[in-house]
């Protein structure tokens, strides 16, 4: 029998060796990961607080922000702390947490992005039944199995992950555990539980996907209907932005998720991994949110309500 040398933590290579370059890149995923924090927590806190924001589009906003500041949460300040203190280690059950937790928040990512689909399809081609489907218990039902399936996806598929041995080299070259890095340095020699993951996931993924092009299939026919060009170019306008950031969502994720092992992951590799996790939470509140002009009046109501409050204490 070969002699291994089981696993008990793994390095995490991130970006450079050099100390002064890991001190510069963990500075600039501090600003981005405040930025992105801070951003999405507004959003929240506006749908939350501002009663004209009660809509079931603005609901999976919140939903889609939380998942975005949970998500960004997982990998990124352990980065940061690994590239401040030079020290790249996490251990085995660190590294399982984030695994879990990073695909369940992924693929409830997914979902809601889904729903938001379903939701701009009802709201343009229904828009007579649009209350009565889109009631408040429909939306905290597709909302709750969004969290609920997301949060199931990642128990099987860190499971299936770590009940495999691993053993040889402990290096990940990445900036968070990845399971194309973990399939690379297992030592098992049947991957059945992890590949039917990757197979479930796959067809979870491929059924969102089919599910929006459906959409907005019936989405842009209903809107090139529409006699005034004023009128075309609000309804696209809350449904394009939406199918881009899908699109870079589920191909990022894929390449990061479900691709095929590499013994020499590149730098392109690397890149997608940062697009993955940092690009949608930082440019989600720009694209659906910021941009939009009731969100621009809810924030002036909150900051004119705050200075009103200040007023009184003064």
């Amino acid at each position: 029998m070969a002699n291994v040398t089981s696993v008990t933590e793994f390095l995490l290579v991130g970006f450079s060796n050099v100390h002064k370059l890991q001190t510069v890149y963990g500075m600039l995923f501090l600003v981005i990961y405040l930025a992105a924090l801070m951003s999405n927590l507004l959003i929240v806190a506006l749908i939350t607080l501002d009663l004209q924001l009660q809509t079931p589009m603005y609901f999976y906003l919140k939903n889609l922000s939380l998942l975005d500041v949970f998500l960004v949460s997982v990998p990124i300040p352990k980065f940061i702390v690994n590239s401040l203190t030079h020290n790249n280690s996490i251990s085995i059950l660190g590294c399982a947490f984030q695994l879990l937790l990073m695909t369940s928040f992924s693929a409830g990512e997914i979902f809601v992005l889904t729903a938001m689909s379903y939701d701009r399809y009802v709201a343009i081609c229904c828009p007579l039944h649009y209350e009565v489907i889109m009631n408040r218990d429909a939306c905290a039902l597709m909302a709750s199995a969004s969290w609920a399936i997301g949060g199931l996806f990642g128990t099987v598929y860190t499971a299936g992950t770590f009940s495999m041995p691993f053993c040889g080299s402990s290096v990940i070259p990445q900036f968070f555990c990845d399971i194309p890095s973990l399939l690379r340095i297992s030592c098992s020699e049947t991957l059945i539980i992890i590949y039917t993951s990757i197979g479930v996931g796959t067809c979870l993924g491929m059924s969102c996907f089919i599910c929006i092009v459906i959409s907005y299939i019936y989405i842009f026919s209903s809107v090139m209907k529409i006699p005034t060009t004023k009128g075309q170019s609000k309804a696209f306008s809350t449904c394009v932005p939406h199918l881009i950031v899908f699109t870079v969502f589920v191909i990022t994720a894929y390449f990061v998720y479900l691709k095929p092992p590499s013994n020499t992951p590149s730098a392109i590799d690397r890149l997608l991994s940062v697009i993955y996790t940092v690009i949608p939470p930082v440019l989600n509140p720009v694209i659906y949110s910021l941009r939009n002009s009731d969100m621009k009046r809810a924030l002036m109501r909150f900051l004119k309500t705050t200075d009103g409050q200040e007023a009184l204490f003064i």
